[in-house]
């Protein structure tokens, strides 16, 4: 066999970098994923223009916020090295604002002495500190430097206002499978690489795509964590296969194709303990779907859902606590996202259940398809005409608020359907007050029924 490229750096020392390094692409076309933000014109297309060519359009200052593992860092190292532009990096978590004025002072004398711009990368600005922020504004608003920073917060929330109005900000997502497949797979074929030398089961790959959660360093280490193994335990004919992802992981080994009956099975079992208000069940369901590798957005999705099916209107408030946890998985990311998957998860499982809500839809879809619509009452249509009026549109109409206990004592539904009653509320939680309320308002509604007949 050749000499093992991964391990073997006698060549060259480049090989001695990580994977996540070698694979790094090096013009925007190599770039996989994020096409919504690559589009000839886009800020970061124009930057990444030669630098004499591009400097009076192009942005002084690009934010880039996204999840870990999107290339943010990549992106910011394309545009040095196709624009022409010197790169220089600080970390918001190692440098100071001496750190940022001198970077910044050797880039203006690198300007106005040998005519060359240079790209500024911060990473993880989110964490500088308003006075380090503040040290960059006169730099990035005399483009003295092209600024371009990047951060998995919200720069709303964690960049000042002088620097951020100055900015342009491009938001980048999670690769998705397809794209983290790529990514895995050119890394198997490349010189820069495995160079081909080490061979990978495909559903080894499809474990890898999984585990990484849309992260293609993630995805990246992992592979190359695999490899290492593989070529140490068989130096002959290496292969990666799922359980070596496996052992290296230090997991137990989750099969869960997502087009198998283990995947259904878990989310059924997850729904189900939920709905049997078990958070104990629900939790372990919950462990195995996060170990399995299931996208976490995914997941939030189901508790979303199981807040209306299964909590409903006995504890309305239950739904506004999935809607957040989903909305700050999309935020923060994993692994954290777990944190707030498990609330939601608890908080649906030791709610109060009721299935009205989505049992009154389901009753009224059914009446619907069969053909049981009728017309609209006449005080109930609009009437924007004069010729509507005559027709009779909106005459005889009570404004609710003008009623007592604002209910008004009209009919509300068609003639063929009045009397039809779709929601039937629970004795359970809020509803049990929703059922007390609402036999009233239905006496008033159906005492004016009877009159009309």
């Amino acid at each position: 066999m050749k000499n093992n490229t991964l391990f073997d750096a006698s060549e060259s020392p480049e090989l001695l970098r990580p994977l996540a390094v070698r694979m790094r692409p090096e013009t925007t076309d190599e770039v996989i994923g994020q096409e919504h933000v690559l589009s000839r014109g886009s800020p970061l297309r124009t930057v990444a223009e030669p630098a004499q060519t591009s400097g009076k359009t192009a942005p002084a200052s690009i934010i880039l916020f996204g999840p870990p593992g999107v290339g943010k860092t990549t992106l910011a190292y394309i545009v040095a090295k196709q624009s022409g532009r010197a790169f220089e990096e600080l970390s918001a978590v190692t440098s100071g604002v001496k750190d940022v004025r001198n970077v910044l002072v050797a880039a203006r004398n690198r300007l106005i002495v040998e005519n060359k711009e240079t790209v500024l990368f911060i990473d993880e600005v989110h964490r500088f500190s308003k006075s380090q922020q503040d040290a960059l504004l006169p730099s990035v608003e005399n483009r003295d430097v092209t600024f371009i920073a990047a951060t998995t917060e919200n720069p709303s929330f964690s960049v000042i206002s002088p620097l951020l109005s100055r900015s342009v900000v491009v938001k980048l997502h999670s690769l998705d499978e397809e794209q983290i497949r790529k990514v895995i797979e050119r890394a198997i074929s490349s010189p820069k690489g495995l160079n081909g030398e080490i061979k990978v089961e495909t559903e080894a790959i499809d474990d890898i795509v999984r585990l990484s959660s849309g992260d293609a360093r993630k995805s990246l280490t992992i592979l190359e964590t695999c490899a290492s193994a593989a070529a140490k335990s068989n130096e002959k004919n290496p292969i990666i296969t799922v359980q070596t992802v496996s052992n290296v992981l230090n997991t137990a080994e989750v099969r869960y194709d997502k087009t198998g009956d283990n995947h259904y099975d878990v989310i059924s079992a997850f729904i189900k303990s939920m709905r049997g208000s078990d958070p104990d069940a629900a939790i372990h369901y919950l462990a195995r779907m996060i170990r399995a590798g299931e996208d976490p957005r995914f997941i939030a999705r189901r508790i979303m859902i199981a807040a209306s099916e299964e909590v409903g209107m006995a504890a309305p408030q239950i739904l506004q606590t999935a809607v957040a946890a989903a909305q700050a998985v999309a935020l923060v990311g994993m692994p954290e996202a777990r944190i707030i998957l498990a609330q939601a998860t608890i908080a649906v499982a030791t709610a109060p259940k009721s299935n009205a809500s989505y049992m009154a839809i389901d009753k009224a879809l059914s009446d619907v398809d069969a053909g049981r619509i009728g017309e609209v009452p006449l005080h109930l249509r609009n009437a924007p005409t004069k010729l509507m009026k005559e027709w009779g549109n909106h005459e005889g109409y009570i404004y609710a608020h003008d009623a007592p206990s604002a209910v008004a004592a009209q009919q509300y539904m068609p003639d063929e359907l009045e009397g039809r009653q779709y929601y039937e509320p629970s004795d359970r939680g809020y509803e049990n007050e929703v059922s007390a309320r609402l036999k009233k308002i239905r006496a008033i509604l159906h005492s004016k029924s009877q009159k009309q007949k």
